[in-house]
């Protein structure tokens, strides 16, 4: 099974001793998101667990717990926007603190590890085609090398999105829109050496190289791990998104990157009381399990099958 660490939640930049404390000991619990008094407990034993993808936008703290990884197949999902505090209130420089971060990284686990993520794009006055334009391509120019894909998408608005982002004050991306930045971000991310793919776009982009991500991807695992690996796409994703079957052990209502896109956060003062209820060295991200509760064993299958064979693959 893959774990995701995490779609609900900026894991590695806000709970990175929570999310090595998990790993070390070898089991998480998880609360449902729909069912709230549904927790499973979920062996995080390599025997089981096929490998991890972490979701961030500033790996730096997780760096001092990497060695915990090691006996796990990894990546990273590393967002890097040019919005300012206006849209990412807590997120550190880009040009002092993520961007610097990335090349670390890169350094420690390779750049085929770290897929740098510019999502999602809106439109307002100050953000404009012509600023995200000029942006990304500075962007490209600074992480060439030490990353070699690069996945985008625009802003879906959800219904938390939509009310957080009304400050923004944002315009409807229209198809022309979409086309011109895939036309122009083709453009810069060929002249870098990056391969460039669309997060669960609808839209064909085809006629300007750009096909469409797995996040969670079968074929980064399969060249990590040297084993085919047969999973199913993932059942409770939109069926635009192609990613593969994973657990997700993060928590909505939790994050306070305080980025107003988050579908992932009602508002944030409930981010923030969340937060206040985290012990780093409980099983359950936030809060504990009572009387309420139906603690269940997940079952965890292995999605690993027959090794590949160097000659013929």
């Amino acid at each position: 099974m893959i774990i995701s660490a995490s779609r609900r939640t900026d894991l590695p930049a806000r709970y990175s001793v929570w999310l090595a404390n998990r790993f070390s000991e070898g089991y998480v619990y998880a609360r449902n998101p729909v069912s709230v008094h549904q927790v499973s407990r979920i062996n995080l034993s390599p025997d089981f667990v096929d490998g991890i993808v972490f979701w961030t936008k500033n790996p730096e703290p997780l760096f001092d717990k990497l060695s915990v990884f090691n006996n796990y197949p990894y990546y990273f999902q590393i967002t890097v926007n040019p919005y300012g505090l206006d849209v990412e209130p807590n997120i550190p420089s880009k040009n002092d603190v993520i961007i610097p971060a990335v090349h670390r990284l890169s350094e420690m686990i390779g750049p085929n590890r770290i897929i740098w993520r510019y999502d999602p794009i809106l439109l307002n006055k100050k953000y404009t085609l012509e600023y995200h334009y000029e942006y990304f391509e500075r962007m490209a120019k600074k992480l060439s090398g030490y990353v070699r894909r690069c996945t985008f998408s625009f802003i879906d608005l959800y219904k938390n999105t939509e009310r957080n982002v009304q400050p923004l004050a944002i315009t409807k991306l229209t198809t022309e829109d979409m086309l011109a930045i895939a036309k122009r971000f083709s453009q810069i991310a060929s002249a870098f050496g990056l391969r460039l793919d669309t997060c669960a776009e609808a839209i064909d982009l085809h006629e300007y190289g750009i096909g469409h991500a797995c996040c969670i991807d079968r074929e980064i695992f399969e060249e990590l791990t040297g084993f085919h690996i047969k999973a199913v796409k993932d059942p409770n994703q939109r069926p635009e998104c192609g990613c593969i079957a994973s657990i997700d052990i993060g928590m909505y209502n939790t994050c306070t990157n305080g980025c107003r896109y988050c579908y992932a956060n009602s508002n944030a003062a409930r981010a923030k009381r969340g937060c206040a209820e985290h012990d780093p060295k409980a099983p359950l991200l936030i809060g504990k399990v009572t009387d309420e509760d139906k603690l269940t064993d997940r079952k965890m299958v292995s999605f690993k099958q027959a090794q590949f064979d160097l000659l013929g693959g």
